[in-house]
């Protein structure tokens, strides 16, 4: 990432920002605490709500870029579940030994898309390049860091696949986590966003303007596992019941593919 677009990386709006290691308040919490990737906010609380619904302790999640989270688990954040929105951040953490290997299971896949306000007909032109640059070079580009977050990873690594990442890089501005990055196109700040197809789906105020190829980048996948510091009984169990057919259903309901 270039000097320019690191020196444009914005923090979170409020509401959006990343949540602290759990106080002493949440020290209290019967239900497991969840580090979940910030796409998965609405999908997320969905089933949280569905597991205390069976009479559970309710779950207490926390939202955030991927990258943000697993350096709260590096740090020694006391949680039990982290969920993460690529392979690299669970591998980084396996190799730390900080999950516990045999419960990581990839269960969500995703599509990449560009976003634009709801009464912004743009189209987005996936070939040629030029054209393509043209339309995402116009303004400032809304996505997550592409240094580390996983959607602006995917992003960076899609421009860079079809060809206009070096004359689209000077105009990226960028967020904090995905859910920022939707949220500068939202009020206005950017005319268009690189999100994936559930943060779309998930806000009245945007409209698709264009899906990058599946095979620009690499498969947009999510994998889970408990963390080896994990001490709530509940844990395990939440996480059989994420990846059972009554849970998936609560994902595929938010526009994620269930595997």
């Amino acid at each position: 990432m270039s000097n320019d677009v690191s020196r444009r990386v914005i923090v979170a709006f409020a509401g959006l920002a990343l949540f602290s290691v759990p106080t002493a308040a949440q020290a209290e919490r019967t239900g497991p605490l969840v580090l979940a990737a910030a796409s998965l906010q609405e999908s997320m609380t969905a089933a949280a709500d569905a597991w205390a619904k069976k009479g559970h302790p309710r779950p207490v999640v926390s939202f955030a870029a991927s990258s943000a989270l697993a350096r709260q688990v590096e740090a020694g954040a006391a949680a039990d579940l982290f969920v993460s929105a690529d392979e690299d951040w669970m591998d980084q953490l396996a190799k730390r030994q900080l999950i516990v290997a045999t419960t990581r299971v990839t269960f969500l896949s995703n599509r990449l898309v560009v976003v634009a306000a709801k009464d912004n007909r743009v189209r987005i032109p996936v070939r040629p390049p030029a054209a393509l640059a043209r339309v995402l070079g116009a303004g400032p580009l809304a996505m997550a860091d592409p240094a580390a977050v996983p959607a602006g990873k995917y992003g960076k690594d899609a421009l860079q696949t079809l060809g206009v990442w070096a004359s689209v890089a000077p105009h990226v501005v960028a967020a904090e986590n995905v859910r920022a990055a939707l949220a500068l196109v939202e009020r206005g700040a950017a005319p268009l966003g690189i999100v994936y197809a559930t943060d779309a789906t998930a806000s009245p105020r945007v409209r698709i303007a264009g899906v990058f190829p599946a095979k620009s980048h690499p498969p947009i996948t999510y994998p889970m596992a408990r963390l080896s510091a994990s001490t709530n009984p509940d844990a395990e169990a939440f996480r059989r019941f994420l990846t059972s057919h009554a849970g998936k259903a609560i994902f595929a309901r938010h526009g994620f593919a269930t595997r």
